[in-house]
């Protein structure tokens, strides 16, 4: 089903093509957590960032590079497919792909994309359905909702290497998205409860306040998790002894020398960076407190995890 009906107005009302791959926990950008705070209105900020705006721009680019390379004409339809049985399930589709003209019916979707070259090894060959699960899942989940068949997905790595992925319709992965979307929906959305922590910045979301006057006894195998991170710890320790070493060393053959070159090449450099200027806080508290204390803000820090040995105070 088509309508002309506005949802980006507000993301909590429904689930859309960007969310599925954090909901099943792909997303290197966003958590199950993330999505729930949004669909429930915890977290009701807008997510822009560089490389969000970046991409909504080299969208349009990527469409007329996809056209140059293939000759289909390409609808902009910024209307969005609501899934025939699941009315909170929503697609906004990049480009629609005309094949035969703009008179017919769509014959592909087309999701255009920009990835970081260093990347390129997450893709695999060109004109395969060999792209990262994140991206396979947003497509699936298009085409569970539209019911097209057929599904490009171009992408620009960086400003040199534009490729073509061709996927076709798979109802198994559709019916495991749309499985793993509705039990979200139904037992974390609806009945506002959060899903597991994946992350550590999950479990300073979920528990950002303390209670001063609880204690909770730890269970066996924590205790075991403990002692395995003091062995942990003690490895990055004794790494960033041999890594300062190491600097050391460098550092004693630059001497009072900038670069350091081997065979012609620069190897490293070792220079101070430009000037830079801070505000001198305590001078300004000390000579003019009154003009301080009207600019003065509590900072409520986050929770500090600190592990102690038995026998610690």
């Amino acid at each position: 089903m088509l309508i002309n009906q506005d949802f980006s107005v507000d993301r909590s009302k429904y689930i859309g093509g960007s969310d599925i791959g954090a909901i099943l926990g792909l997303s290197r950008f966003r958590s199950p957590l993330q999505v729930w705070m949004e669909k429930t209105g915890k977290d009701t900020s807008q997510a822009d960032s560089l490389p969000l705006r970046f991409g909504s721009f080299a969208e349009e680019f990527v469409a007329k590079e996809y056209f140059r390379s293939t000759g289909f004409e390409l609808l902009h339809d910024e209307s969005a497919f609501i899934h025939p049985e699941h009315s909170m399930f929503c697609a906004h589709i990049d480009r629609l792909v005309m094949g035969d003209g703009l008179d017919c019916p769509p014959t592909k979707i087309l999701e255009c994309k920009t990835a970081n070259p260093f990347s390129q090894g997450d893709w695999g060959i060109v004109g395969s359905d060999e792209v990262p699960l994140s991206y396979l899942c947003q497509v699936a989940w298009y085409q569970a909702i539209t019911g097209i068949e057929q599904a490009d997905l171009a992408v620009l790595f960086g400003n040199t290497d534009f490729r073509i992925y061709a996927i076709a319709r798979d109802k198994g992965l559709e019916k495991m998205i749309i499985q793993k979307a509705l039990f979200f929906w139904s037992e974390y959305v609806l009945k506002d409860i959060p899903p597991p922590a994946q992350s550590e910045a999950d479990c300073h979301t979920l528990f950002s306040k303390s209670d001063p006057s609880r204690t909770v006894e730890a269970k066996a195998e924590t205790l075991g998790l403990t002692k395995r991170l003091e062995i942990l710890n003690s490895e990055i320790d004794s790494r960033e002894v041999e890594i300062s070493h190491i600097k050391q060393n460098i550092m004693s053959q630059l001497g009072e020398a900038e670069i350091l070159t081997y065979q012609g090449k620069v190897l490293a450099t070792w220079r101070a960076p430009k000037p830079s200027f801070k505000l001198d806080g305590k001078r300004l508290e000390l000579e003019h407190p009154d003009l301080t204390s009207n600019y003065k803000i509590p900072v409520h820090n986050s929770r500090r995890l600190v592990i102690k040995q038995l026998g610690d105070n």
